[in-house]
């Protein structure tokens, strides 16, 4: 491994993540983190020159559409299903006192 974290490297990360890691956490700790940064600097070895930086596999584009009423004004049929009913509202009981 070419990286190498400190006792105190993972002391301060289980601070910032307010872990309490026994000593045999904080060892695996180490070196799962070794691992992923000796990961990251082998990434960092390939050759992206030329490709384009992307924020996802799949091209994601806003798809826009006209908003269009389609259930139409059918108050008086929704407001005859309400148990309540005050002049053109449901009229529902008292939550917070």
């Amino acid at each position: 491994m070419k990286n190498k974290i400190t006792d105190e490297v993972i002391d301060y990360v289980g601070i910032l993540a307010k872990l309490e890691l026994s000593p045999a956490e904080k060892e695996a700790a180490k070196s799962d983190m070794e691992k992923m940064l000796d990961y990251i600097d082998t990434l960092n070895e390939l050759d992206t020159e030329g490709i384009t930086p992307m924020s996802h596999v799949f091209p994601v584009n806003n798809v826009f559409r006209e908003d269009i009423v389609t259930n139409g004004n059918n108050r008086e049929a929704i407001l005859s299903n309400a148990p309540l009913r005050k002049d053109d509202s449901f009229e529902v009981p008292k939550t917070i006192g």
